[in-house]
C-alpha cells in the first residue's frame, strides 16, 4: 500500500523495494519494537527462555550421539554398556522435562509480549483512522482499509510470536552447534558448515523480493474481495430487489480467482525456493557425512565422538534449512508493517480525543460564507460550489434548497469542516472557521442526517453519544423533547433496548427521533438538518418535524430541504443551482418571482394560489 495524494494503493512492480534487508526496511520494522518497549522485561525473559530451549535442544544430539558412541564401542562388557545407556537415558529424561518447562515459559512470555504489542498497534491504528479527515475516506474504500489492517496486524503478530522466536532459536542452535564441533575437536567440520551458509543466504535474498511481491499482491486481492463481500451483504436488499444475485456471485468469483492466481504463483515460487533449499541442505548433510567418515577413518575422530558429530551435524543442517522459511515470514511481516505505518503516517486532524469532559466556550452561532468555492479532492475538475456567499445570523433558520447536485450537502460538510474551502472563507461569529480548533468548533455543532446511523448498542447508548457521561435524567429529557420517550417506554427493555446493526430494529421515524434526541443532548449552537424528514411517511414526518421545531428554537439552524413545505417558515431561503446562489429570500418573497427557480420547484410539490 503506497501513499499517493492521500490514497492507499498496492505498489506496482517497479515500486516494490529490492529484496534486501536494507537499513531503511529495518528502520521501518524497528518502529514495531516501540510497542515492545513497555513490556521489555517480559521480552527479555522470553529471550532467556528461548536461549535456554535452544541450548537444551543442543543436548539432544549430544546425548543421542553418546548413545551411538556407546553402542559402537565394542570394548565394554554388556553390563557396562547397559549402565552407560541407562545413565544417558536418565539424562535425556531430565533434558526433556527441562525443555518442556522452559518451552512453556518461552511460549507464555512471547505470547504476552506479542498480544500486548498487537493491542498497541490496533489501538494506534484505530486512533489514526478516527482522526483522519473525510478527504481520506473519499479516496479510499473503508472495507479495503479494515480488511488490510486486520490482515496486516495478524501477519505481524504471527511473525513476532513464531517466526522471530524461531529465527533466534535456530541461530542459537547454529552458533552453539559450531562451538560444539570445535569443542569436540573438529574445526574442519565446522568450517565445512560455514561454507554452506553464504550460499543459502544468497538464494534467500534472491527469492525474497518475489516472495514479498506475491505475498503483498495476494493480500491486496484478499482486501478487494472483502470489499465486494461487504458491499454485497450491506446492500443485500438492493441485490435481491434487482435480482442481481448472479451478478454479485460473478464479481466475487472473479475476485477470489484473482486471489487464487496470485496464491498459486506464490506457492510455485515458494516450492521452487524450498526445493532448492532442501537440495542444498541434503547435499550438505551427505557431504558432511562423507567428511565425518573420512575424518573417522583417518583417525581424526574417535568412536566416542563419532555419534556426536553425526547428530550435531544433522541438527545444524535442519536449523540452517529452516531459516529461509522463517526469514520469508519476517519479510511478509516487514511488508505488512510498511502498510500499517504508511497509514499511521497519514496526516490526521488535530482533535481532542480525551474521555474527560471539556468545558468549551459556547459560540453564539453566526455563520457566514464569503465567496466560497469548492471542489472535492477526488474530483478536482468539477467545481461543486462557485462563489457562494450568505449569512445565517445567530438564532436564524436558513434553508438550502435546489436540485440534486446543486451543493446543499457540501455546504453542510464545509460548516462542519469535514473539508475546507478551496477559495473564499467560512466565518463563525466573524472569525474564520479554520482559526478555531476542530474540537471547539464541532462541539458547538450537531447534525441530524437523512440516513441516520445508529450504533449497534442500546437506545440509551445511542442518545448518550451526543454527550458521553450524561445522566439518565438528561437522557430521558432529551428523548422527551425529541418525541421519542413514548415509543421508547413501550419497549420491554425501554432505554436498554438493543437497536441492532445500524439501528435496523427501529423504524425510520424512530431512528430519526433517536438522532434528534442525541442532538438535543448535545445542545449545539449551530444545528444542521440534512433532509431529515425526506424519507419518512406522513405520520412519522409530523412527529419528527414537531421534534425538529423544538430543537431549532433559539439556535442557528441550517436546513437542507427536499420537501419545501417543511421550510416555509424559515427566516431565509437560499436557492442553489449548479453550485451557485440563484435566489435568496423568504418563502413569501421567493414565491412571487414568476420566473424563479424556487417558484418552479414549489409547483412540483404543492399548488400555488
Amino acid at each position: 500500500m503506497a501513499k499517493k495524494g492521500g490514497r492507499l494503493k498496492a505498489k506496482d512492480d517497479e515500486e516494490l523495494p529490492k529484496a534486501k534487508l536494507t537499513l531503511e526496511n529495518f528502520r521501518k520494522t524497528y518502529r514495531l519494537f516501540r510497542y515492545i518497549r513497555p513490556h521489555k522485561w517480559k521480552f527479555l525473559l522470553g529471550m532467556v527462555f528461548l536461549a535456554g530451549t535452544a541450548g537444551i535442544a543442543l543436548l539432544f544430539p549430544v546425548l543421542a550421539g553418546q548413545i551411538i558412541g556407546i553402542i559402537a564401542n565394542r570394548t565394554k562388557t554388556l553390563e557396562t554398556l547397559q549402565g552407560d545407556l541407562l545413565a544417558v537415558g536418565l539424562q535425556l529424561t531430565g533434558v526433556m522435562i527441562a525443555q518442556g518447562v522452559i518451552s512453556y515459559g518461552r511460549v507464555l512470555m512471547f505470547s504476552l509480549v506479542s498480544e500486548n504489542m498487537l493491542v498497541g498497534i490496533r489501538k494506534d491504528t484505530f486512533t489514526k483512522l478516527i482522526r483522519l479527515p473525510m478527504g481520506f475516506y473519499s479516496k479510499n474504500s473503508i472495507s479495503e482499509i479494515t480488511s488490510r489492517v486486520a490482515t496486516d496486524v495478524n501477519v505481524i503478530g504471527e511473525a513476532f510470536t513464531t517466526s522471530l522466536a524461531e529465527i533466534v532459536r535456530m541461530m542459537v542452535i547454529i552458533i552453539g552447534g559450531m562451538v560444539m564441533l570445535f569443542m569436540f575437536g573438529s574445526g574442519k567440520i565446522a568450517l565445512s558448515f560455514i561454507t554452506f551458509i553464504p550460499i543459502i543466504a544468497l538464494i534467500t535474498v534472491i527469492f525474497a523480493r518475489k516472495i514479498r511481491k506475491y505475498s503483498r499482491e495476494q493480500q491486496n486481492r484478499v482486501a478487494e474481495s472483502n470489499v465486494i463481500l461487504g458491499e454485497g451483504l450491506q446492500g443485500i436488499a438492493n441485490v435481491k430487489s434487482f435480482t442481481n444475485e448472479g451478478h454479485e456471485m460473478k464479481r466475487y468469483d472473479f475476485s477470489v480467482n484473482e486471489i487464487k492466481k496470485f496464491a498459486i504463483k506464490y506457492a510455485n515460487l515458494r516450492g521452487i525456493f524450498f526445493a532448492f533449499i532442501i537440495t542444498c541442505v541434503f547435499g550438505s548433510v551427505i557431504f558432511l557425512f562423507a567428511r565425518i567418515v573420512s575424518l573417522y577413518l583417518g583417525g581424526e575422530i574417535n568412536s566416542d565422538n563419532l555419534g556426536k558429530f553425526i547428530m550435531v551435524s544433522l541438527f545444524l543442517a535442519a536449523s540452517i534449512g529452516g531459516l529461509p522459511e522463517q526469514i520469508a515470514a519476517i519479510q511478509r511481516a516487514m511488508g505488512a508493517s510498511e502498510r500499517i505505518f504508511e497509514l499511521m503516517d497519514e496526516k490526521g486532524e488535530e482533535i481532542n480525543t480525551t474521555f474527560e469532559k471539556v468545558n468549551h466556550k459556547r459560540l453564539p452561532g453566526k455563520v457566514e460564507f464569503k465567496n466560497v468555492s469548492f471542489f472535492y479532492p477526488t474530483r478536482p475538475d468539477f467545481q461543486v460550489l462557485k462563489d457562494v456567499s450568505f449569512i445565517a445570523e445567530k438564532g436564524q433558520t436558513v434553508a438550502l434548497v435546489g436540485p440534486s447536485g446543486s451543493g446543499k450537502s457540501t455546504i453542510a460538510s464545509l460548516v462542519l469542516r469535514f473539508y475546507d474551502a478551496v477559495e473564499g472563507g467560512i466565518y463563525i461569529d466573524e472569525k474564520l472557521s479554520t482559526d478555531y480548533s476542530l474540537t471547539e468548533l464541532r462541539h458547538n455543532m450537531a447534525i441530524v442526517p437523512q440516513d441516520v446511523m445508529l450504533f449497534g448498542g442500546s437506545i440509551k447508548g445511542n442518545i448518550e453519544y451526543g454527550m458521553p457521561g450524561a445522566s439518565m435524567d438528561e437522557i430521558i429529557e432529551a428523548a422527551r423533547k425529541a418525541n421519542a420517550l413514548e415509543f421508547i417506554e413501550s419497549f420491554p427493555q425501554k432505554f436498554d433496548t438493543i437497536v441492532g446493526d445500524r439501528g435496523i430494529q427501529l423504524s425510520g421515524g424512530q431512528r430519526q427521533r433517536i438522532a434528534i434526541a442525541r442532538a438535543v443532548l448535545k445542545n449545539p449552537s449551530i444545528l444542521i438538518l440534512d433532509e431529515a424528514t425526506s424519507s419518512l411517511d406522513s405520520e412519522s414526518e409530523r412527529a419528527v418535524q414537531d421534534a425538529l421545531d423544538k430543537l431549532m428554537e433559539g439556535r442557528t439552524s441550517i436546513v437542507i430541504a427536499h420537501r419545501l413545505s417543511t421550510i416555509k417558515n424559515a427566516d431565509k431561503i437560499i436557492v442553489l443551482e449548479r453550485g451557485r446562489v440563484k435566489e435568496v429570500g423568504t418563502h413569501a418573497e421567493l414565491i412571487e418571482l414568476n420566473d424563479g427557480l424556487y417558484r418552479s420547484l414549489s409547483k412540483l410539490q404543492f399548488e400555488i394560489s
